[in-house]
Parts: structure tokens; sequence; C-alpha cells
């Protein structure tokens, strides 16, 4: 007889968890200057929770800066998850700029673009 999960959805449940409580510790707690305006896209994590990928984006400031400024502050954020969450492993966290903003904005421009195309052919 196969052995069942205690709950389907926990992957999903600890990543939202995580999510939620990066976002307080970044704002909170985080000193770095080359983290700015931060904000969580997503939060992968893998099966056995020994690694998130947390995905971000930027309000204002160099992406390529904030993202070394929290893969340095990882060991840190990693400490202030441990004190929130209560399982017994933390993943080790992995911070990815997430350019999906980047990539609806040119589509938009895009299909606004054939939009005005099409309507002086008419």
């Amino acid at each position: 007889m196969k052995k069942q999960a205690s709950k389907p959805n926990r992957g999903f449940q600890v990543a939202d968890q995580i999510q939620r409580d990066l976002t307080e510790l970044i704002a909170r707690e985080l000193k770095d200057p080359r983290v700015g305006m931060v904000t969580i896209q997503a939060v992968e994590v893998t099966p056995d929770y020994a690694h998130a990928k947390v995905f971000f984006s930027v309000l204002q400031g160099d992406p390529k800066e904030c993202e070394e400024g929290l893969n340095q502050a990882a060991g840190f954020l990693r400490a202030g998850l441990f004190k929130r969450l209560h399982i017994h492993t933390v993943p080790t966290l992995h911070f990815l700029f997430d350019r999906t903003t980047e990539h609806a904005a040119d589509m938009n421009a895009l299909i606004a673009q054939a939009v005005a195309s099409r309507s002086k052919e008419e």
C-alpha cells in the first residue's frame, strides 16, 4: 500500500507562505541599498523543500544589482524564514529577476501597433 502525502497541496501552501514572509522580511528588515522596491512574483519550491526559486520584479533601480543584493542576503532571509515557518527544512533561496512584466509590455506594444496599422488600412 502506498503512503499518501499528508496534504496534497502542501508544496503550494509552503511556497505561498514563503512568498508572504519574504515580502515582509525584505520590506522591513533588509537594509541593503541595492535592494529597492521589490515585488515577489512567485516562489517555486522543490518537492523535498531543499531549494526555492524566488521570482521578483523591481519598480525602480537596476535588476542585476538587486538580484546580487538579494542573493547575498539569502542567508539572512532564510534565517528570518526559519523563525517564521514551522517546517523541518527551510529551503535555500535562489533569487531570479522575473521578466514577465517586460514581456507583457512588449506584447501590448505589438498589439497596439498591429491595431493601429489595421485601422490605417481600413
